[in-house]
């Protein structure tokens, strides 16, 4: 394995770089850092998310049941939403793909994203669905406890005709969960948005997202976030996903990542770890990124944080897909950003601003 480094240089010098501003900074025993912002001398590229963007209800108090729950406060949720807006907190260029009800929950949800200054022109609002509900808690033994209310809603219904075809032809990157290849119509829409983000040179991003309680069973869920498997060029996952995807093997076997989950037209396969950071796989190198130690308050939205990291990186600075170093330095500003989330409560209140990042690097 490779040597790991999470110095503060390392945050800070990525952070820089992923920004595309030109920044000097001094690192000096007993000296604070000094940050000067230059001339920006180019810009992020365009990221397009795909998906579903629901209303999460979670119990006011934590470490029950949902049956033992007093009472819920409503947020915005939805994986591919959350890294819509994690990826435009950073500074990053964002829009977000997808159909909500035309309900007060709906247009709720499209003006939290406004408010994030994420493109909003390829979202349908269908008058005859309702907006997702999620109710969502984290019990005393750990365990997470879903309960979808989707009958169908409106996120199911997006169809292949309703697709903004000119935002995702200008996307660097595009991507998506497995949520949105459940049902019809809106499996042919995402797979008709990939072909169009594919054939116009985009880069396939991938992070299954697995949830189980969605699916008709434990086969179809296997078979469906295997379908799309080899058209990723990125590919973001889980050890409970492995150990899913491949039928109870070792998640910690690299031969194990390599030969099930690596295809020949994967360019970055990266399996993360919680608190304990991250591992990564390309056709060159692989080695391990630790974590950042700090203390949870709410894990939600901590994948989908380090997921808007390292895809803001990339659409900043495609080169690191074959430069370990600075897809190491990614690595690690991605875990940065999902430590920041798990230290306050909810998702898009606590996705991480780059200053936000490279403060947390300094403290």
């Amino acid at each position: 394995m490779a040597h790991v480094t999470t110095s503060v240089e390392e945050v800070l010098s990525y952070g820089s770089l992923c920004s595309c501003w030109y920044l000097s900074y001094s690192i000096c025993a007993g000296k604070s850092n000094n940050l000067t912002d230059e001339d920006c001398k180019g810009k992020s590229g365009l990221v397009v998310s795909f998906g579903e963007m629901l209303i999460d209800l979670v119990p006011t108090v934590s470490g029950v049941s949902l049956a033992e729950a007093p009472a819920f406060n409503k947020a915005a949720g939805g994986a591919p939403a959350n890294v819509a807006v994690g990826i435009s907190r950073l500074g990053g260029s964002s829009a977000f793909i997808g159909k909500v009800g035309a309900d007060e929950f709906g247009y709720m949800l499209v003006n939290i994203l406004k408010q994030n200054n994420v493109d909003t022109s390829g979202i349908k609002f269908d008058p005859k669905a309702k907006t997702a509900l999620a109710f969502v808690t984290l019990r005393a033994d750990g365990e997470r406890e879903f309960l979808f209310f989707r009958h169908p809603s409106a996120d199911m219904l997006l169809q292949a005709s309703e697709l903004h075809t000119d935002i995702i032809k200008k996307a660097k990157i595009f991507h998506f969960g497995s949520i949105s290849l459940i049902h019809e119509p809106c499996k042919s829409a995402h797979l008709a948005a990939m072909k169009i983000a594919k054939d116009s040179g985009c880069i396939l991003s991938y992070d299954p997202n697995l949830r189980l309680a969605l699916w008709p069973s434990a086969e179809a869920a296997r078979d469906g976030i295997k379908s799309v498997w080899d058209q990723a060029d990125v590919i973001k996952i889980s050890e409970d996903e492995i150990t899913f995807l491949t039928g109870g093997d070792d998640p910690y076997d690299d031969n194990v990542v390599l030969n099930k989950l690596f295809h020949p037209n994967l360019k970055l396969l990266i399996v993360t770890e919680g608190s304990e950071g991250c591992r990564y796989y390309t056709k060159e190198f692989r080695g391990r990124v630790e974590g950042v130690k700090v203390k949870a308050v709410d894990t939600t939205g901590a994948g989908d944080a380090f997921v808007s990291g390292i895809i803001y990186s990339l659409a900043c600075d495609e080169s690191l897909l074959q430069n370990e170093e600075r897809l190491r330095k990614a690595l690690h500003f991605a875990n940065v950003c999902g430590a920041i989330t798990v230290t306050e409560r909810g998702a898009i209140p606590a996705l991480p601003t780059k200053e936000a990042v490279l403060k947390f690097a300094v403290t």
